[in-house]
């Protein structure tokens, strides 16, 4: 959430960067509804001022005027009025305020999709095959260990099953990844996979993506889409104490989306599926280490796709192609030879103060200082579904083999899976 000082403060900015991110929020709306609750709450606080004098008056007098009283009594009513009217323009603006989208960092790139993302970097040439690479979904049958007919069955479309060799590929995967970032000094965490609509909206998901998500509406929980959204309503409503900043925690939990958005696309294989795996990477920092902390958590990715043995590269997403929390995002992308596209198995943003803003997590620089409010970091360390696609293609041989990726093989206890 933006702070009702910035909108005030600089409306152009905020308004033109809603348009950049494909927005249409009504800025002047919320300028409005300001004013009226600012006018409200000082109209009720001045008669609320003027009844405490007039109580203590009365009190202090052995003559109770009837002037006072019938006086008295409109500013009562006056005031529940007041409170009314306050609570409805409150409830607007709040819903127009959760509507509005982070500003964007000064240097990320204009534009309005992901066409128009930057390319930073690859990392090394891609792989040279002396046969025909097949794409995951022909490997997995083939070597039967993805079926898709039976994740049908049991799900519907756009579900899967993992198994043998494929399913403890996967395990092996989600180990290496948490082992990695505990080792680089993040805290891992068990989390549920179900959270409450407030943990949601303080991430940001609810209410604007609300129909790509899963509810309960029994018992009003939803299923994450990402650990990001608990990670985040971890410390919620919290003023974290003096010198417990930076903050890393990581976590593996299935994600599920309704991919409505990309109806139509992808249907082929496991690229893009409603539930899948996922690591992730979180970060809780002071707002002037936001920049710093970025760039590790970047570096720490690419480290983990060359551990990994595989191609990626790395690109800075343009305004229009970035996450409705995010104040820049790095995506790092894996190569596929069999499907001879790029996949996005990672992620990694600063959302500002954004998400603290709307989930109330604040820290003391230090004893006794005026809380601030944290900047909160988030990044996939990495998708495990994308990345056993790489590793199925990347790795695939003439004989139809698949060779395990070394780092993984303490995790597996095989090398090769045929």
């Amino acid at each position: 959430m933006l702070s009702i000082e910035i909108i005030r403060d600089e409306p152009d900015r905020v308004r033109r960067a809603a348009e950049l991110r494909g927005d249409n929020v009504d800025v002047d709306r919320i300028l409005r509804l300001d004013e009226q609750r600012r006018a409200a709450v000082h109209e009720g606080d001045e008669l609320r001022a003027r009844r405490n004098d007039v109580s203590r008056q009365i009190g202090a007098s052995k003559e109770k005027p009837p002037e006072l009283i019938d006086e008295m009594r409109r500013v009562g009513d006056r005031i529940k009025e007041l409170d009314a009217q306050t609570r409805a323009v409150e409830e607007e603006l709040d819903a127009l305020l959760l509507s509005l989208p982070n500003i964007p960092g000064n240097d990320v790139p204009v534009g309005e999709d992901e066409d128009e993302n930057v390319l930073l970097r690859t990392s090394e040439d891609l792989p040279d095959f002396d046969f025909e690479p097949a794409p995951h979904w022909e490997i997995g049958e083939r070597l039967d260990i993805i079926d898709f007919h039976r994740g049908a069955k049991l799900a519907g479309s756009r579900f899967y099953v993992l198994k043998g060799r494929g399913a403890a590929l996967q395990r092996a995967l989600i180990s290496w990844m948490i082992d990695t970032h505990v080792g680089a000094g993040y805290e891992e965490m068990y989390l549920p996979d179900m959270v409450l609509a407030e943990i949601t909206t303080g991430s940001g998901q609810l209410p604007k993506f609300a129909d790509t998500m899963y509810h309960d509406d029994e018992d009003g929980l939803w299923l994450v889409p990402t650990a990001e959204v608990p990670l985040t309503g971890l410390h919620s409503g919290e003023i974290l104490d003096p010198g417990i900043l930076p903050l890393n925690y990581t976590a593996h939990t299935p994600c599920f989306r309704r991919e409505r958005a990309a109806a139509g696309r992808d249907t082929r294989g496991i690229k893009r599926v409603h539930q899948f795996e996922k690591v992730e990477m979180y970060k809780l920092v002071e707002p002037e280490q936001s920049d710093a902390e970025l760039a590790v958590m970047l570096a720490q990715v690419e480290e983990m796709c060359r551990r990994l043995g595989i191609p990626h590269q790395v690109k800075i997403l343009c305004t229009g192609d970035m996450g409705f929390a995010s104040v820049k995002t790095y995506d790092v992308e894996m190569w596929a030879p069999g499907c001879r596209e790029w996949l996005e198995v990672s992620s990694c943003s600063t959302c500002g103060d954004f998400q603290a803003r709307r989930s109330g997590i604040r820290y003391r620089p230090e004893p006794g200082a005026r809380p601030r409010f944290v900047h909160t970091l988030n990044g996939s360390g990495l998708g495990v579904a994308r990345v056993v696609i790489a590793v199925l293609e990347n790795y695939q041989q003439a004989d139809g083999s698949i060779v395990v990726p070394e780092v993984l093989r303490p995790y597996t206890g095989f090398d090769v899976i045929r």
